[in-house]
């Protein structure tokens, strides 16, 4: 009953995390479709201005995040949404299989670099766990594919052989999901 339960769960998350980024995406652009378009006169109606309107959104979201007090405010609601009781432990969820959590009980620990042996050249590892003693220190290390960091590949992998970074975590998955370009 035990593996029955853990290969329910193992198929469950792993069905979330692939579907988050496609169906989170479909559902704000079905929303903002439904919800902006009757704001919009019907004389003045362009298809897909829902689409156009959820773009300008994102956009004056994200600038608005980046000035000091978009961040304050984001904070506030961040560390509401933790306390906030069963929607809390939801969103604390979401917030480590998406890689935006840090710190203690964070799913990724931290970001290396991953040699590749086939190119030659280094691959984005997101740390997971460490193992062994400080001679014998082993890395699990998840290696995801770009631009759906939702799939890739977990290495059992010496300390040794991979390269720290300073990159944070979401700033690692950012430039997965744009290819690079962050």
């Amino acid at each position: 009953m035990k593996r029955l339960q853990n290969h329910f769960v193992v198929c469950l998350i792993t069905g979330l995390v692939t579907i988050l980024p496609i169906g989170g995406t479909i559902l704000i652009i079905v929303f903002a479709e439904r919800w902006l378009s009757p704001l919009v006169p019907a004389r003045f109606y362009i298809p897909g201005e829902g689409l156009l309107l959820v773009i300008l959104l994102l956009y004056l979201l994200g600038l608005t995040l980046t000035s000091v007090v978009g961040r304050w405010l984001w904070n506030a609601l961040d560390a509401g949404l933790t306390r906030m009781p069963g929607l809390g432990m939801l969103y604390r969820t979401l917030k480590q299989i998406l890689g935006f959590d840090a710190g203690e009980g964070a799913l990724f620990q931290r970001v290396v670099l991953v040699p590749d042996e086939s190119t030659g050249g280094v691959e984005i590892g997101l740390v997971t766990a460490t193992i062994g003693d400080a001679e014998a220190k082993q890395l699990i290390v998840f290696v995801p594919y770009s631009p759906n960091p939702s799939q890739g590949r977990l290495l059992r992998i010496a300390a040794g052989r991979v390269t720290p970074t300073e990159w944070s975590v979401d700033k690692a998955l950012k430039a997965l999901f744009s290819l690079g370009k962050i």
